[in-house]
């Protein structure tokens, strides 16, 4: 899937250049236009999920807060498509297809060593 950058001033990150979804390595690609690369797992892709059933509402926790072993079909990507500017929603094997995954989540939850790090050393109170 290309996209074009995004418009915003200052938050051109926040748009990707390029999304890849690849089935046979079950990987979710994200190219951001400060040249930076995220790569999901699908596995990884899908506990992500911020929508109201995964994640809860209303006080109450969501599928995935009950730490479910998930099934094949449940990390099946099956499409993934564009929600205005600021997203994207996958669609599972299993059916679920409510999670809207904004690129600033992507981002901020991207998995390479050098982000986990940046987010350690944030969560102990060490500058960057």
């Amino acid at each position: 899937m290309s996209v074009t950058p995004s418009y915003t001033a200052g938050n051109e990150y926040l748009f990707p250049t390029r999304i890849h979804a690849d089935r046979e390595a079950r990987t979710l690609e994200i190219e951001w236009p400060d040249g930076h690369r995220t790569v999901y797992g699908f596995e990884q892709f899908r506990w992500l999920c911020p929508c109201a059933f995964c994640r809860g509402e209303a006080g109450m926790p969501g599928w995935l807060d009950s730490k479910p072993t998930l099934t094949p079909e449940q990390t099946r990507l099956v499409g993934i498509h564009l929600v205005g500017n600021y997203a994207v929603t996958p669609e599972w094997g299993d059916g679920h297809h409510t999670g809207i995954y904004a690129f600033q989540r992507l981002r901020d939850f991207c998995p390479c060593p050098e982000d986990e790090a940046r987010r350690r050393a944030r969560e102990s109170g060490i500058p960057a």
